[in-house]
């Protein structure tokens, strides 16, 4: 699907953002959930590099610009109402979360409590210098 084929059926909501969910390609494992704008979309389907836009620091975000885990585009699929949008990746370095671990999704509930599934693959107050 190219770029203006796909931006014909997406459905960005009233704050023009789409979900966008990282899968790693080859284990199937979600890795991360963010969102994009019409022009972080644009930019990861041209330079092949999961782009978001951060609703937190209102500005956009090259995944692993900052760690160097960027998350190389390998599949693009979008749902049946238009309205998420589901990347297959090659995640680079390791791990997708800003808490140093492979998938956002480390926790699980288990007995009534969250417990970790796995252990960071990296500091992130080393990597981010906070």
């Amino acid at each position: 699907m190219d770029a203006q084929a796909l931006l014909e059926v997406v459905r960005f909501n009233e704050q023009g953002l789409v979900p966008a969910i990282a899968q790693d390609a080859e284990t199937g494992e979600v890795l991360m959930v963010a969102y994009m704008n019409e022009a972080t979309l644009r930019q990861t389907l041209e330079t092949r590099l999961m782009t978001y836009w951060s609703r937190s620091r209102q500005e956009v975000w090259v995944k692993g610009a900052t760690s160097g885990h960027t998350q190389e585009v390998r599949e693009v699929r979008i749902d049946c109402d238009g309205d998420v949008l589901l990347f297959k990746v090659k995640q680079n370095g390791g791990a997708a979360c800003h808490t140093g671990h492979r998938s956002c999704f480390y926790r699980k509930l288990e007995g009534g409590r969250l417990v970790e599934t796995d252990a960071p693959v990296f500091d992130p107050a080393r990597v981010y210098r906070k």
